[in-house]
């Protein structure tokens, strides 16, 4: 529970500090990379709907019938799975050693921690580093490019839609089920767990965002800007030198 925690404060961290960037005014990134705001809030106002009478009551169901310990081992199943990508474009990236210590934590996970339901890894020292196909896209000079809001799959850019097929298929293990309802079942459950993740934090955000939509473009542009090292992010505006994340000029 303590790593689900953290996970949430992160989330709130990124929110907070891209709600700043919000507040500079007509030149924010967010709403230089926003042409198509119109489209995106109508999207945005459909999935927030969708999750309000569908999605949240399923996970709220679930995050109480179910127990946490076995949350937490579905939860490291499916970020087990994402591990083998993140190897993947570790070294697509050209960062080796990066990539042969995830393609090892997956190995541990996988044998060890019974198929990823335990992390074992961590507990090791082998720490998890969360990379896919937009990142790798960008750490070879591929711009963010616009924003845009998808139904069903939120929040996106150019950049992360050319790649989204290819990491949608790379991280879900139902596609390696054969049989219809079990591959239905295993969605499900990815879905549902990956939201029930996040309850407590979605219902702060809606406490604190003045405009929801905002806040979560410049936290999606913001986070989707850092690749390719941990002290470092891409800016987003093209007419601003890269500032280390280190430096006081990176704060909000």
């Amino acid at each position: 529970m303590d790593r689900s925690w953290r996970r949430v404060a992160l989330v709130l961290s990124i929110l907070v500090l891209s709600g700043c960037a919000s507040l500079r005014g007509p030149g924010a990134p967010g709403q230089k990379l926003d042409p198509w705001e119109n489209w995106n809030r109508k999207v945005f106002n459909f999935n927030e709907s969708l999750d309000t009478h569908v999605l949240k009551p399923v996970a709220t169901v679930y995050s109480d019938i179910v127990p946490a310990p076995v949350r937490l081992a579905a939860d490291n199943f499916f970020s087990n799975v994402a591990d083998a990508w993140s190897a993947v474009n570790l070294l697509l990236q050209g960062r080796f050693k990066a990539s042969v210590e995830q393609g090892m934590r997956f190995a541990v996970n996988s044998t060890l921690g019974f198929g990823g339901l335990i992390d074992i890894s961590t507990e090791v020292g082998l720490e998890r580093k969360s990379e896919d196909l937009g990142k790798t896209f960008g750490v070879w000079g591929t711009g963010t490019g616009a924003y845009i809001v998808w139904p069903l799959f939120g929040p996106s850019s150019v950049r992360d839609t050319l790649a989204l097929p290819f990491d949608r298929i790379a991280t879900s293990p139902s596609l390696v089920v054969k049989d219809g309802y079990s591959k239905t079942a295993l969605s499900a459950l990815q879905l549902v767990n990956a939201r029930a993740n996040f309850l407590r934090a979605g219902e702060m955000l809606d406490g604190i965002a003045l405009d929801k939509y905002t806040f979560i473009r410049d936290a999606y542009l913001q986070r989707r800007g850092s690749f390719g090292s941990d002290d470092e992010y891409e800016v987003l505006t093209p007419e601003a030198p890269a500032v280390p994340a280190s430096s006081p000029q990176a704060g909000p």
